[in-house]
This record gives structure tokens, C-alpha cells and sequence, in this order.
């Protein structure tokens, strides 16, 4: 089991409700929602989504990795994480692999603010 399922086993979390409240706040404060708006938690298997907005462009922005403390591997190191950003209208989407150094939080701040400058860059 990965570091994310033996975290959220025990922290008992009932279904439908966010196993992690401050990176579902967090979430929604990055990209300026209201605390209530909907995030998703994905642990196993995949997830799509299709990008549109309210302004002139949707931008979607996905993260996913390993943060530890357990769930590494040599082939998945723990710290590995992926970032994707997709535009409304652009074909592809723009893929970045990292593999951060520290401890569980280090490594999800790590992330935040690695996906905070790919929003800022897709601002121009």
C-alpha cells in the first residue's frame, strides 16, 4: 500500500469527504475558487478531464507522484511527481517529470508551487 492509502486509512476519512482538507483548501485557493468548490482525489487507476473555463481560455492543471513516506520504488522513487497543464484549444498538453527531495511536506510544497509557475507561464 502507498503512502497516500496507509495515511488515509488512518485517518479514517469516510468516503466522499477529502482525506486531506488543507490540499483540497489549498487547491482552491490556487486557482482563486470558493473554499466549497469540488476537488478530486485520485489514488489508483486513471483520471481524464475535459478543459473549458468561464474567461477567454480553460487552463487545467493535474498533479500526481509519490510523496512518500512509503509507496517508493527504484523504478518510482518516493518524491517522484508529474505535472501536467492543459490550455483550452491547445492539442497537447504540456508534461513535466521531477523527482523533489524531503519529507512528505516538502515534497507537496515542492509541487504547489512548481504547478503555481506553470500557471503563471500558461498567464504569459
Amino acid at each position: 500500500m502507498g503512502g497516500f492509502m496507509e495515511w488515509r486509512q488512518a485517518s479514517n476519512a469516510p468516503d466522499g469527504v477529502a482525506a486531506d482538507r488543507r490540499a483540497h483548501t489549498l487547491a482552491n485557493r490556487l486557482v482563486a475558487n470558493p473554499g466549497e468548490r469540488a476537488t478530486v482525489e485520485v489514488t489508483f487507476g486513471g483520471f481524464s478531464a475535459r478543459v473549458h473555463g468561464g474567461g477567454k481560455e480553460g487552463v487545467a492543471i493535474a498533479v500526481t507522484g509519490i510523496a512518500g513516506p512509503g509507496g517508493g520504488s527504484p523504478e518510482k522513487p518516493v518524491g517522484l511527481v508529474y505535472l501536467g497543464l492543459a490550455k483550452q484549444g491547445d492539442a497537447h498538453a504540456k508534461v513535466e517529470r521531477h523527482v523533489f527531495e524531503g519529507r512528505r511536506h516538502d515534497i507537496r510544497l515542492q509541487s504547489v508551487v512548481r504547478a503555481i509557475d506553470l500557471l503563471f507561464d500558461a498567464a504569459g
